[in-house]
């Protein structure tokens, strides 16, 4: 029986093992973020494993070889508090093999932890945007027995072919968005699970389904007739969701704080979505119980939630970032804005306004520009024919020799970074840690209400409240 809320994939682990886990154990889908595990790995390593968590899921991998060289390589008993992580080298079309190992590795430990001790489904929710993780971290997803993949910014069309054929053990590619190249001339990406393995001796894998996120009904239908595999149902995501948003359709306008301004145009046919008869899940703002009875009125099978799970006690957030925000939230002081400049995508990006945070002029004013992480750049065809890459949020020198215009890296942050920071891994610098970058929907503006005199909640709590009456009956 399909779910009726699905906890969102958010951020770089805000959507942890533990949250997920914790959803899953009640009977609703919880979905892991797989998006940079591998840095979110070796971090964790980096830092002593407390608690041993990733050491016992490491344990369980199946490719002993690779599970003995990533700890030897990056644990360290006492932690390593005074050090900058260990950079790896930036992820390019090819991958090398240690970032295959940890990207397979990464997502194979989180989705094992979030499975373990139950029987109920797990997700996992990747970024269509940031293509080059994206083959050998579905294979360790796959490994570990995750059950649903969900994929949105952007158009996941060759990633149904993909499942496929990992659940075979096979290899698969998918095209890469690069700029400047010839019409018709096509660039992929290669990934061949058998690269990873010293034996014939596979286990058996069985094929997730497939949810991609999609802001309308047009996608739905190329979807289902253009993707090269199987499409199990879509989750409608509308611009108030947090993260990445879909840009409006149409001419852009702004309102007088410089957020994009959406229109009818934006909103999904909710309609021509159940004549495409799979099933569907409404996302953005569907945090309450009147919004769940609204998307089951439509036709949905249920709502997909993120902002109220990101801030309960089982989240990936920092305790730091998270009580803040709670504490704004009940002094009533909370605001999100739909940032257009923030991200190096391009993407209309929710941010949360904070002190301390990326948010502020002047964090963002202080900060050196560094491109280190490299999951958000852009490829482009360099005059000589090879691949090249840049970000716009790097420095503005660098970004313009590689033929980047300069008026895009206004107001440019480095979402990499940021979001590593939110959770506690930020990058040892010479003036500090990275600040970090938090993102939410708008019904963020609710947090005060739900929590009413609680100080913190649980991921249960999230669950009885928008299921309402529903929850005593389950």
């Amino acid at each position: 029986m399909p779910p009726m809320i699905i906890q969102g994939g958010m951020g770089v682990a805000v959507s942890s093992w533990n949250l997920a886990r914790a959803v899953s154990m009640q009977g609703q889908l919880g979905v892991v973020s797989g998006t940079a595990m591998d840095l979110v790995l070796v971090r964790r390593l980096w830092d002593g494993d407390p608690g041993g968590h990733m050491r016992r899921a490491i344990e369980a991998f199946p490719i002993r070889e690779i599970a003995e060289e990533i700890v030897g390589k990056f644990f360290r008993p006492e932690g390593s508090p005074d050090e900058p992580y260990p950079l790896l080298p930036m992820p390019q079309r090819t991958l090398r093999p240690i970032h295959e190992k940890l990207m397979a590795l990464g997502n194979f430990v989180e989705v094992y932890l979030a499975k373990e001790g139950h029987e109920n489904a797990v997700g996992i929710n990747l970024l269509t945007k940031i293509q080059i993780p994206t083959l050998p971290s579905l294979y360790g997803a796959i490994l570990a027995g995750v059950d649903y993949v969900l994929m949105g910014a952007g158009i996941p069309r060759e990633i149904p072919g993909a499942l496929d054929n990992f659940s075979e053990h096979k290899p698969a590619t998918i095209s890469l968005d690069v700029q400047g190249l010839e019409r018709g001339e096509v660039v992929g990406t290669t990934f061949d699970p058998m690269t990873l393995w010293p034996t014939d001796d596979l286990p058996e894998l069985t094929r997730p389904d497939f949810l991609p996120i999609i802001s309308s009904h047009s996608l739905a239908t190329m979807m289902t007739k253009k993707a090269n595999g199987r499409v199990d149902g879509f989750i409608i995501e509308g611009p108030t969701a947090g993260g990445h948003n879909a840009p409006p359709r149409g001419k852009l306008t702004l309102n007088e704080r410089g957020e994009p301004i959406y229109g009818d145009r934006d909103i999904a046919d909710l309609q021509k979505i159940a004549d495409v008869g799979l099933p569907f899940w409404l996302a953005g703002g569907a945090g309450t119980p009147e919004a769940l009875d609204a998307a089951l009125a439509a036709g949905a099978t249920g709502v997909q939630v993120g902002t109220l799970f990101a801030y309960c006690d089982e989240s990936g957030l920092n305790t730091e970032n998270r009580q803040k925000v709670i504490d704004q939230a009940l002094n009533g002081r909370l605001d999100v804005l739909t940032d257009g400049r923030a991200s190096p995508t391009g993407f209309p990006f929710k941010v949360v306004q904070m002190d301390e945070t990326m948010s502020t002029d002047k964090a963002y004013a202080d900060r050196e520009r560094v491109c280190d992480l490299g999951y958000l750049r852009s490829m482009y065809k360099m005059e000589n024919g090879r691949i090249g890459y840049r970000c716009a949020s790097e420095p503005i020198d660098t970004f313009v020799k590689k033929g980047g215009n300069v008026d895009d890296t206004v107001g440019r942050k480095c979402i990499c970074n940021g979001l590593l920071s939110t959770i506690g891994y930020g990058q040892l610098r010479d003036t500090g840690r990275e600040k970090p970058i938090l993102t939410s929907g708008d019904d963020l503006s609710n947090l005060g209400d739900f929590m009413g005199d609680r100080t913190s909640y649980s991921a249960k709590d999230v669950i009885d409240y928008i299921m309402g009456d529903r929850a005593a009956d389950a």
